[in-house]
């Protein structure tokens, strides 16, 4: 079941706080990024194009609807198509973000998926990031590029691109994209710095994914 929508006036809010913790965390830079919240069943707010994330207000927000008609505002995000390509692969979703974080966005870059097992909270709090293939910002391409991703995974690598993350509510896709940034810093460290790092056997990882299956059920 998904989860109860925000309010526009609690969206708009947490959009500014979000969208100020990306630009101040450097997960982007200039007017890059974008951020959507659904609030109710066929509407979303989303960021506006070519404003800072750091430097936004909560009038500045779009409302859309589930086409990507514009209900009231200015001119949403070029990206809002990937944002409804999500809400429409994966009906538990009600937020998505989308980020430059540099160490994740370099591993994109590379094509290199954040798949090792390697860091407990990695496993219970994120899964497995895969690359989606390479596509043109801004263009159908992308949506179709991350759709294999929304219902299997929390997050994804856009290939020379960067980050997308979702969630049951702001915060929690939020918390995804820190997670996706601290997830790929540690295997840049492990792997190219240290250049060490033990990996937790399957019945480990098995483990793990059984406690974060149970916590998501609402388990004891």
């Amino acid at each position: 079941m998904t989860s109860a929508y925000m309010t526009e006036d609690e969206a708009r809010r947490a959009m500014v706080d979000v969208g100020r913790r990306m630009y101040l965390k450097g997960f982007v830079a200039a007017n890059d990024g974008n951020i959507s919240v659904r609030v109710g069943p066929d509407a979303l707010l989303v960021t506006p194009t070519g404003v800072s994330k750091g430097y936004m207000d909560a009038d500045m927000m779009v409302k859309v609807d589930l086409e990507g008609r514009v209900l009231s505002g200015g001119r949403p995000t070029s990206e809002l198509a990937m944002h409804l390509r999500v809400y429409r692969e994966n009906p538990e979703v009600t937020a998505v973000v989308h980020a430059h974080p540099p160490v994740a966005t370099s591993f994109a870059i590379a094509g290199i998926a954040l798949d090792r097992p390697i860091l407990t909270e990695a496993i219970l709090n994120l899964g497995a990031v895969p690359v989606a293939p390479y596509a043109t910002p801004g263009t159908a391409e992308v949506p179709d590029s991350i759709a294999p991703f929304c219902r299997t995974h929390n997050a994804v690598l856009l290939a020379n691109h960067g980050a997308v993350t979702w969630g049951k509510d702001l915060l929690e896709a939020y918390y995804r994209m820190e997670s996706v940034e601290y997830y790929a810093t540690i295997l840049m460290y492990t792997g190219n710095i240290i250049g060490r790092s033990n990996e937790l056997s399957m019945t480990q990882v098995s483990e793990l994914v059984r406690i974060r299956e149970r916590n998501r059920t609402g388990g004891a």
